[in-house]
């Protein structure tokens, strides 16, 4: 078994495919359009005919909310925070624990919107 292709939701196309491409290296593969719709893919340029990755438009609001709230637990990581519960997925919300480092434990709540 193989697989030939895989998917990552990105906020903006334009801006993915240049990531994609002129910063990690990959060739771009297909790209077509059809209405609002962008069919667009990449892949090594060492094995162009192996799997090949699309950068979908994350235009779905949970996935969005997932993505953005996935985001920010990394940026805030990258900053020194030290969670004690990482975000997780309760009844109509995501919630994460952190310590701010000063004696308390701050819970952090998105609500998901449907």
């Amino acid at each position: 078994m193989k697989i030939k292709l895989t998917s990552i939701y990105v906020d903006d196309q334009d801006k993915a495919l240049r990531f994609y491409t002129e910063v990690l290296g990959f060739v771009k593969k297909t790209d077509f359009s059809q209405g609002p719709f962008r069919w667009l893919t990449v892949a090594s340029p060492e094995d162009p005919e192996g799997t090949e990755l699309q950068l979908a438009l994350n235009n779905n609001p949970p996935a969005k909310a997932y993505q953005q709230a996935i985001f920010q637990d990394e940026r805030m990581k990258a900053r020194g925070a030290e969670f004690t519960m990482p975000p997780k997925d309760v009844t109509a919300s995501k919630i994460a624990m952190l310590n701010d480092t000063c004696g308390n434990l701050i819970q952090i709540t998105q609500l998901m919107r449907w």
